[in-house]
């Protein structure tokens, strides 16, 4: 499967949607609006909405059940952005590319901006179709907790309290567990549930989640390292820059890429249970993650 076609056209229809679903920058309050759009629609390769999409397709679902589901995700994904940007968190001034949202638009406007779209993904959620399986109240539970304070938030709040001092190696792993596994791994399981999934395959999907999100992570520490601002989109450096404890930064890069490695492993072998042709896809979204160099 020609992955990176894959993800480039599913960006591009995920992009459509959110573009019809987002307020028009023509609606008051006008500078809100346009600020949501302007970090929502900046680009980037959409993995959280493509992953939804193909978790459905593995599960026996299709791209439109699940396409508020997923577009919901890229939005509170978005949001995180904005605010991980701020100046009272890693304070960066690029992101995607492009200058980030509250050197355009200021920081009040930033702060509430990113307010905006939490709200707005969980309305775009509650659009999803229920089904035998899983109800409206189910989806919106399920997002609420992998991004709240157990999980996403709190994973940020645990990487802020590391600055300036030493983590452990399990530290550091709860920090990529709340802050970039746990939205993955909302990801697949909401696509899987938007098809009815049974309870064996959300298992699955969840162990896939979870080692692809952890993956992932280990992934972006390890490009801090060694890319460019160029190739990234965004700025590099800046952990070491706080001092902050990062994967590789405890057990060098060799240890990283293998660790990786393994978690990309331990994803794939947990797609074992579908049938070979609805779990291609999200195998080979697996080898692409592990090997990407932005």
């Amino acid at each position: 499967m020609d992955i990176p076609a894959l993800i480039h056209d599913t960006a591009r229809l995920v992009e459509q949607r959110l573009d019809q679903m987002l307020p028009p920058e023509t609606r008051q309050p006008t500078t809100l609006h346009k600020a949501m759009r302007y970090s929502v629609l900046a680009g980037g390769k959409r993995i959280r909405p493509l992953l939804c999409l193909e978790a459905a397709k593995a599960c026996g679902g299709d791209t439109e059940t699940a396409m508020h589901a997923a577009c919901a995700l890229e939005v509170l994904h978005t949001y995180t952005l904005i605010h991980d940007d701020l100046p009272c968190m890693d304070n960066d001034d690029l992101r995607r590319g492009k200058p980030t949202n509250h050197k355009v638009f200021g920081e009040g406007v930033a702060v509430l901006a990113g307010d905006a779209l939490q709200t707005q993904a969980f309305h775009m959620l509650a659009l999803t179709p229920p089904n035998n399986m899983y109800s409206t109240k189910e989806y919106i539970c399920e997002l609420a907790d992998r991004t709240g304070s157990f999980e996403l938030i709190g994973g940020q709040v645990l990487d802020l309290e590391g600055e300036g001092r030493p983590l452990s190696l399990d530290e550091v792993r709860a920090i990529h567990q709340g802050k970039t596994a746990a939205l993955i791994m909302a990801s697949v399981r909401l696509g899987g549930m938007s098809a009815a999934c049974s309870t064996r395959e959300l298992s699955a999907l969840t162990e896939y989640g979870r080692n692809l999100g952890l993956a992932f992570q280990i992934i972006d520490d390890i490009l801090d390292v060694t890319s460019s601002p160029e190739v990234l989109g965004k700025s590099i450096g800046k952990d070491a820059k706080v001092s902050k404890a990062t994967y590789t930064s405890l057990v060098g890069l060799d240890q990283a890429r293998a660790d990786a490695k393994a978690h990309t492993a331990a994803a794939s072998a947990a797609l074992d249970i579908f049938p070979p042709e609805r779990r291609e896809a999200l195998l080979g979204i697996c080898d692409y993650l592990l090997n990407r160099q932005y």
